[in-house]
């Protein structure tokens, strides 16, 4: 691994790191001392709440998150291949567009205050704002490519396919806008094309942006040698 040439790039990552892992980790807290998630009456068992906890994409795009952002931290100029690519896209991409649906859709039902308030408030507002600004301000540039699109789009695509598929059997969704009992295929089927325009524009603002956006002066200036794996291929 090469030798960190941008330290302020590597701070804002660790910091994004760090505060998405803390964010994940009090979350899980709180559901596995029972607290409530958005307007649920009451707790069930451990194990259900667990593979709800799970079942949110929040908490995906959060992970991915952490876990692109920790890979940046010793290399800030890494390349790596069209699935780091893909991943590193629905973690921007992804917890921008879930905080956008958050603060629209989610938000005006919530009732949430100490902790709880305090769990969604980082995993919706501060790491949304940490990961596009990291992603804005540190990059690494020039590595979005329109053949990304596909690799980026499988990962929200089988999360919507396992909770639609899921549903109707636990009897449960992850967020009202996607029950199915409540709404009907048809209005959930709608719903989801409206996110999935939200989140297909955001991918086109990220393509654009990468390749308009200036790099840093530390990824100007130095030779980067391409990871195993790596494509340079626009």
């Amino acid at each position: 691994m090469a030798a960190t040439q941008d330290r302020p790039a590597s701070a804002w990552h660790l910091l994004t790191a760090v505060v998405t892992a803390g964010a994940l980790v009090l979350q899980l807290v709180l559901i596995v001392q029972g607290n409530t998630v958005l307007d649920e009456s009451e707790a069930p068992g451990l194990g259900t709440r667990l593979i709800r906890f799970a079942s949110y994409l929040t908490i995906w795009s959060n992970v991915l998150v952490a876990w692109s952002a920790a890979t940046l931290v010793s290399n800030p100029f890494r390349h790596g291949g069209r699935a780091w690519r893909a991943l590193r896209l629905n973690a921007v991409v992804l917890v921008l567009g879930g905080g956008i649906v958050h603060f629209f859709l989610l938000r005006p039902i919530l009732d949430l205050d100490g902790a709880d308030l305090l769990a969604d408030k980082l995993l919706h507002v501060v790491v949304p704002i940490l990961a596009v600004i990291g992603w804005l301000g540190f990059g690494p540039r020039n590595r979005v490519t329109r053949g990304d699109l596909v690799p980026f789009l499988v990962l929200p695509v089988l999360w919507l396919v396992c909770t639609l598929v899921r549903g109707p059997f636990a009897s449960w969704y992850p967020y009202p806008f996607i029950d199915v009992d409540e709404h009907g295929y048809g209005a959930v089927l709608a719903n989801c094309a409206g996110v999935t325009v939200l989140m297909l524009a955001l991918f086109a603002g990220a393509l654009w942006l990468d390749r308009w956006l200036p790099p840093r002066p530390a990824q100007r200036d130095r030779a980067v040698e391409p990871e195993p794996g790596a494509t340079t291929q626009r």
